[in-house]
C-alpha cells in the first residue's frame, strides 16, 4: 500500500514538473516570437511591431501610421513570416521525432529515419531543375509534399511486401528508397551545372523568402496532425512496448501503427517541403525531455512541439543575425546538435 501511495506521489510530481516546464517553454515561444521581430538591419520597438500587426490583422491601415511602408513590409511580409514559419517547422520535427522513436521502439530514430525527407528534397530538386531548365516557374514546396507522399507510400508497399509493417521492415524499406532517391538527387546536382547552388541551399535547410503561403502550408497540417498525435497518444505508449504487448492490451496494432505512420510523415513532408533538410531538432528535443523530463508520450508530445518550436526559432535568428550572409539554419542546428548528443550520449552510456 506504501508503495502505491509512493508510486501515485512520484507520477504526480513528475506530472507537476513537467506542467510546469510547459508553461515555461510557452512563456519562452511567446517572448521569443516578439523579440526576434525586433532584430535584425531595421531596428523597430515592440509598440510599433504590435501597432504593424495589429493594422495588419484588423485591417487597419491607420493603426501603423507614421511607419515607412518599406519597414511594415520588413515586419509582415519577411520576419514575421519566416519565424512563424520556423517555430511551426521546429515543432512539427520534434513532434514526428517523438512518434517515429516510439513506433520504431528507437530512441536514436528521427524524422527522417523511413526516407520521406529524401523524397521530399528529391522533388524539390526535380522543380529547381525543371524551372532552370525550362523557365517554368513551379511551386518547390508542393512538390516536396507530393514526393514526400509518394516515398512513404512506396515504403509502406515495400515493407508490405517484406513481411508486414514491423520496425524491421519499415527501417529497411526505408533505407532502399532513401539511398535510390539520393542517387536521384545526386544526379540532379550533375546535370544543373552553375545552378548547383539553389539545390544544395535548399537541402542543407533554409527559413530565407519564407511567405504567408509557406507558413499557411504549415498551419494547415502541423497543428491538427500534432493534436491528432497527442490525442492518440495513450495508444502511443502502449504501442511503445512492442507489437505483442500492444495487441494483448487491446490496441489495434497495425491501424494505430498506419494512423501515426501518416501524421508524422505529413508533418515532416510539410516541414520538409518549406524548410528544406533541418537537422538533429527531432533528434536531440525528444531524447533530451524524455531524460530530463518523462517518457510519456501524452507529455512528451506538447513538451517537445514547445521545445521544437523555440530551439528552430532561436537558431533561425541566429542563422538570419550571424555574418554577413545568409546561412542556411540546417548548418547551424546540426553544427550545435551533433556535438551536443554525443556529449549526451557518452555520459549517459557513464551513468
Amino acid at each position: 500500500m506504501r508503495k502505491e501511495r509512493d508510486a501515485i506521489g512520484e507520477h504526480t510530481l513528475k506530472r507537476r514538473r513537467c506542467i510546469i516546464i510547459a508553461i515555461t517553454l510557452a512563456v519562452l515561444l511567446v517572448f521569443a516570437l516578439i523579440g526576434t521581430l525586433t532584430l535584425g538591419a531595421v531596428k523597430l520597438s515592440i509598440v510599433e511591431i504590435g501597432r504593424i500587426i495589429a493594422g495588419k490583422c484588423s485591417g487597419s491601415p491607420h493603426l501603423y501610421a507614421g511607419i515607412p511602408q518599406g519597414v511594415v513590409a520588413v515586419i509582415w511580409e519577411l520576419r514575421l513570416p519566416r519565424i512563424i514559419s520556423g517555430m511551426l517547422c521546429g515543432a512539427g520535427l520534434a513532434v514526428s521525432g517523438v512518434i517515429f522513436q516510439a513506433i520504431l521502439q528507437n530512441q536514436l530514430a528521427d524524422p527522417y529515419t523511413l526516407g520521406i525527407s529524401t523524397g521530399a528534397a528529391f522533388g524539390a530538386s526535380l522543380a529547381i531543375v525543371v524551372s532552370v531548365h525550362t523557365g517554368m516557374v513551379l511551386w518547390v514546396p508542393f512538390f516536396a509534399l507530393a514526393f514526400a507522399s509518394l516515398t512513404l507510400a512506396l515504403v509502406l508497399l515495400i515493407a508490405v511486401q517484406g513481411g508486414g509493417i514491423e520496425k524491421g521492415s519499415l527501417i529497411m524499406a526505408g533505407i532502399i528508397v532513401s539511398a535510390v532517391l539520393s542517387a536521384g538527387i545526386s544526379f540532379m546536382k550533375m546535370v544543373s551545372g552553375e545552378n548547383v547552388g539553389a539545390i544544395v541551399f535548399w537541402l542543407m535547410g533554409s527559413l530565407s523568402a519564407k511567405t504567408w503561403a509557406d507558413a499557411a502550408l504549415l498551419v494547415g497540417i502541423i497543428p491538427p496532425a500534432g493534436i491528432a498525435a497527442a490525442f492518440f497518444s495513450a495508444h502511443l505508449n502502449i504501442l511503445a512496448l512492442g507489437s505483442r504487448d500492444a495487441q494483448a492490451l487491446g490496441v489495434q496494432v497495425k491501424p494505430t501503427r498506419l494512423l501515426y505512420l501518416f501524421l508524422a510523415s505529413g508533418i515532416i513532408a510539410a516541414c520538409v517541403s518549406v524548410c528544406g533538410i533541418i537537422g538533429f531538432v527531432g533528434l536531440i528535443v525528444p531524447h533530451l525531455l524524455r531524460m530530463s523530463c518523462t517518457a510519456d508520450n501524452r507529455l512528451l508530445i506538447p513538451l517537445s512541439a514547445l521545445a521544437g518550436g523555440l530551439l528552430l526559432g532561436i537558431a533561425d535568428t541566429g542563422a538570419r543575425l550571424l555574418g554577413t550572409g545568409e546561412i542556411p539554419v540546417g548548418v547551424i542546428t546540426t553544427l550545435i546538435g551533433g556535438p551536443f548528443f554525443i556529449f549526451i550520449f557518452i555520459k549517459r552510456r557513464k551513468l
